[in-house]
This record gives C-alpha cells, sequence and structure tokens, in this order.
C-alpha cells in the first residue's frame, strides 16, 4: 500500500468509475433477488417503469454523484486513503450519514422508522442493496486509489465502467417492438 494522497480529477473519475460499476452490479443482483419487479410494476410504488428514459440513463447519470462523493472524500483523503482500513472509515461515512443519518425520512433511515408507516421488516430490506454498495464502492476505491501504479486497474476498471454505462443506452437504440 502506497501513502496516497490523490488530487482530486483523478479521485472523481475513479469515484465516478467505482460508484457507477459497483450501482449497477449491485442494483442488478438486488433487482433480481429482492424482485424488485413487482414493487416498481405496482401503481401505487411511486417508482417510474423500468423503460423509463430516467431509468435508462441510471447509471451514466452517476457522475453527478460520483462527484459529489469524490468532493467529499477528498477533504478526508488524508484519513481514508494509504491507510489499512481506510476503506471501512469511508463506508461508514457512507452508510451513517448517507444511509442511516440522513435529514429526510427515506426507508431504512433512522428519520424512516420514526415518521413512515412502512413496516420494520420492508425498510431494512433494503440494506442488503445499499449496504453492501458502500462496503464495494469503499472497497474498490481505496484499493484502486492506493495502488496507482496497477495500470491493469486503470484500464481494467475503465473499461468495466465504459461497458455498465454504456450498456442501458443499448434500450435506446434497440428497436421496439
Amino acid at each position: 500500500m502506497q501513502d496516497a494522497q490523490p488530487r482530486f480529477v483523478p479521485l472523481a473519475a475513479k469515484t465516478i468509475a467505482c460508484h457507477s460499476i459497483t450501482y449497477m452490479i449491485v442494483g442488478a443482483l438486488a433487482y433480481h433477488f429482492l424482485h424488485y419487479a413487482d414493487f416498481i410494476n405496482n401503481p401505487c410504488s411511486g417508482m417510474r417503469p423500468t423503460t423509463s428514459l430516467w431509468l435508462i440513463l441510471g447509471v451514466p447519470l452517476q457522475v453527478f454523484r460520483g462527484v459529489l462523493f469524490a468532493s467529499v472524500f477528498y477533504f478526508f483523503r488524508e484519513q481514508l486513503f494509504g491507510r489499512k482500513y481506510g476503506w471501512l472509515m469511508m463506508a461508514w461515512l457512507l452508510v451513517g450519514i448517507g444511509i442511516l443519518g440522513t435529514f429526510a425520512a427515506p426507508a431504512g433511515s433512522l428519520e424512516g422508522f420514526i415518521y413512515t408507516t412502512t413496516p420494520f421488516w420492508m425498510q431494512v430490506r433494503g440494506y442488503l442493496e445499499i449496504v453492501t454498495q458502500a462496503l464495494l464502492l469503499a472497497a474498490l476505491l481505496c484499493y484502486w486509489v492506493n495502488h496507482p501504479g496497477k495500470k491493469w486497474l486503470n484500464w481494467g476498471l475503465g473499461v468495466v465502467y465504459l461497458v455498465c454505462a454504456g450498456l442501458p443506452m443499448l434500450a435506446l437504440i434497440a428497436p421496439k417492438g
């Protein structure tokens, strides 16, 4: 492990790639194993249908969240990168502030448990997806930043990012029928 203190632009690029990759993979697995189609297809779910342009653009639009995350990680870079358990600290930042302690009242947050009528089991079910993604994002990003000399990692994750961001775009050009 090298003592890595990344500059912002490379950190943002790596954060965008790692976030988008983990978002796509964990989201696809959650969609299948947690049976999200049943929930999304319910007209009262408040969710857009899977054919919505916004959902198709979901992964490519993660660029904005990646930059947001990178802007936070950048200020904590000395505590997060180049340290043995920096990835765990990053994961706890994501879970503690972004999931449990958010100021809103979404399902699974402390406020969600207090202010919503959503059953407890439905709220914690989402942890399988979002906590897993937070852990994978933190581990992957910290590994990548802490090993800047591994060119195969740059190329490999760059290609996987392009596939994850480009694959949903094929739905825009696929024949409708």
